[in-house]
């Protein structure tokens, strides 16, 4: 029998029969904290395609392309709107670079990177948090691509049509052919994402371009039927005109920010495979502003053209193809646009779970362990019930502001203002009480007050509906947790004057 004594923490993982190989596990690393999941990346590889490839998969999704069209009818003009784009992708694109260099300069997931800021135990907290979420629109997304498969088998089967009815024959509020092809989907998944990043990074290499390819030729079999002249970018009436229409504007940039919270919160799970700083920041910069405004036009023109195609604005890609007079057009573009919508959902909301619900217990829980807790909670939410609700995505979509944007503000200050980007890795998996991130008792108090004053805050416009201003101010939930997240952590940083142990 092996001297347990005498083993190293990777001596440990391996005698478990734990996979090693992505993370190096150093001997004085404590256990309690630490798996090869959440361990230093030893080969950090991904080029700024790699980077590329996973906004693509992020913009180019059904939500993705409902979206930027939204946009587009707000009554503003063509280039308020893409003003309004270009602004609020711009932010997006600075905060993921914030977001990117702990990590990426680390190693490690987003989970850990925050035991700098919440203490090595205090950071369970933004992991629930950011998990509880994720599991949410995990079962969402899984939803609106089993959605998409099923345009596929009613056009292939129409006999099938019964069983797509809820009344005829379905439970819990899902007709049985939603409940075949969001399992079908579920499983598709789940076998993805078990296979490891690499199968996963190959994934989303391939599925952004594809979407490319297929709104591509959405768009030019559009313009076949109705010609270069029917183009408009601007899908409503412009109701606002100068300074009106900047209130208008200033939502539409909140919302695109908003949209991206997720993902942005999250890219510290990806950028920590980046090969260089460097690489991320050009990866970012191709994925975002360019592909993004690059989409939002493609996608304008397409939903412009759909009125004298098919005499009525389609928002909807899966819709606009379910339209078309080609069963081989249809199934193409429906199955793509679910391919896509995987490929969003597995890398904003399977894999940062995993990391989430791993650092919870990392010797119980691996990366797929916490993935899987992700998937089966999803189907527990029903979350077709969730989505056809507008309140209650109304609440989802705020709420979810309300509670990241505080995370995010806590994140940023203290790895840029505090520790002047400065991060002992060793550090992050000790719990020794001389350890620079234990704090008291493993909790840093500062980072879960901000956090918890930003989300109380910025969830009172949300909740609070009587008065004529707050769902506007709701817009900016996002915007509100993290300011006073930032604010708040760095004044109660300050004030407290912590000497860190040498």
């Amino acid at each position: 029998m092996a001297d347990i004594t005498s083993s190293t923490p990777q001596d440990l993982v391996e005698a478990a029969g734990m996979p090693v190989g992505s993370g190096v596990i150093k001997p004085e690393y404590d256990l309690r904290l630490t798996n090869e999941d959440l361990a230093p990346l030893k080969d950090q590889h991904w080029g700024s395609y790699n980077i590329f490839a996973f906004w693509m998969s992020d913009v180019h999704s059904v939500g993705g392309y409902v979206t930027a069209g939204s946009l587009f009818a707000l009554g503003l003009s063509s280039w308020q709107v893409l003003v309004s784009l270009v602004v609020g992708i711009t932010i997006v694109y600075f905060f993921c670079n914030l977001v990117a260099k702990p990590s990426q300069q680390t190693g490690v997931p987003y989970p850990v990177i925050n035991r700098a800021a919440f203490g090595v135990l205090g950071a369970n907290v933004p992991a629930i948090i950011r998990g509880a979420i994720a599991v949410a629109w995990y079962g969402i997304q899984t939803y609106l691509a089993s959605a998409a498969l099923d345009v596929v088998v009613l056009k292939l089967w129409p006999s099938l049509a019964p069983y797509a009815d809820v009344d005829l024959h379905g439970f819990l509020g899902l007709p049985t052919l939603g409940w075949c092809t969001y399992a079908i989907l579920w499983v598709l998944q789940a076998a993805v994402f078990w296979t490891g990043m690499e199968t996963i990074r190959r994934f989303i290499d391939f599925c952004g371009p594809a979407v490319y390819v297929v709104m591509f030729l959405l768009a030019g079999y559009l313009i076949y039927k109705a010609g270069w002249g029917s183009i408009n970018l601007s899908l409503g009436d412009v109701k606002y005109h100068g300074w009106d229409a900047l209130p208008i504007m200033l939502g539409a940039i909140a919302l695109v920010v908003s949209y991206f919270s997720g993902p942005m919160l999250n890219f510290g799970d990806f950028s920590r495979y980046g090969k260089s700083f460097k690489a991320v920041k050009t990866g970012n910069l191709l994925g975002l502003p360019l592909n993004f405004l690059m989409f939002s036009i493609l996608v304008v023109v397409t939903a412009s053209l759909t009125i004298p195609v098919f005499g009525e604005l389609i928002t909807d890609p899966v819709t606009t193809v379910a339209r078309i007079d080609s069963t081989f057009a249809i199934v193409l573009g429906a199955l793509t646009f679910a391919i896509a919508t995987i490929g969003i959902n597995i890398v904003a909301n399977f894999i940062s779970p995993a990391f989430d619900f791993s650092n919870v217990s990392p010797q119980r829980i691996s990366w797929r362990a916490g993935g899987m807790i992700a998937a089966v909670g999803s189907v527990l939410i029903t979350p077709w019930n969730l989505y056809n609700n507008p309140d209650v995505i109304h609440y989802t979509l705020e709420t979810l502001g309300a509670f990241i944007g505080p995370l995010f503000g806590v994140l940023i200050a203290d790895y840029y203002l505090v520790r002047k980007q400065q991060v002992e890795v060793d550090d992050l998996f000790t719990m020794k009480p001389t350890g620079r991130y234990y704090y008291r008792k493993g909790v840093n108090p500062a980072a879960v007050i901000a956090t918890a004053v930003g989300a109380v805050v910025a969830m009172i416009p949300v909740l609070w509906t009587g008065g004529p201003h707050m769902h506007t101010i709701a817009q900016y939930s996002w915007f509100i947790g993290m300011g006073l997240g930032f604010l708040v952590y760095l004044a109660l940083t300050v004030r407290s004057r912590v000497e860190e142990p040498v």
